[in-house]
């Protein structure tokens, strides 16, 4: 705990100084540099870290890239919700529910490896049949069905969790 503290001490005013250069927001690179934190004392690393620097901007590039997604995903839906009728928009309450839901489905997918996410996404955003899915990304009809078993498995598995008020989604 100890080399966390250092760690802390000694680089916390220079991340959240990149960070704010980034965000262009003090309030959000507080909360990245704080979660950044957290994050390394969630993984305690042993061995005294050669690189501090390096390891902090890996976690909170990673923390920015998921924060991003999200700020991408509600846009995309708020511009899809635009597009409706007014009388058939949700309130401001199912759109809560629904973003909260669509960014349980997100991060349901994150652990999906890179080609089982791609085949998902090809099949339920862009409408492509499983075949077309196999002969864009190379590779054959059964990793096609296998890659969105897993897919439909994990989001089964995260919206069970979201219903019985789990918290499966990370503090990023």
């Amino acid at each position: 705990m100890l080399q966390v503290q250092q760690l802390y001490a000694g680089h916390h005013a220079w991340l959240l100084s990149r960070l704010k250069a980034r965000l262009r927001n003090t309030a959000e690179a507080q909360d990245v540099a704080s979660e950044t934190f957290v994050r390394v004392v969630a993984a305690s690393p042993a061995a005294p870290l050669r690189e501090p620097r390096a390891f902090l901007t890996t976690i909170a590039k990673r923390l920015l890239f998921t924060l991003w997604r999200r700020r991408e995903l509600e846009r995309a839906y708020l511009e899809a919700l635009s597009q409706r009728p007014e009388e058939l928009a949700p309130s401001p309450e199912e759109r809560a529910v629904l973003l909260e839901t669509l960014e349980y489905i997100a991060h349901a997918l994150d652990g999906l490896p890179l080609k089982a996410r791609q085949a998902f996404l090809l099949s339920q955003v862009d409408g492509l049949t499983y075949q077309a899915i196999a002969d864009q990304l190379g590779i054959s009809l059964s990793t096609v069905r296998r890659h969105m078993a897993e897919g439909f498995r994990r989001i089964a598995i995260a919206l069970a969790r979201q219903q019985a008020g789990i918290d499966a989604l990370p503090r990023d």
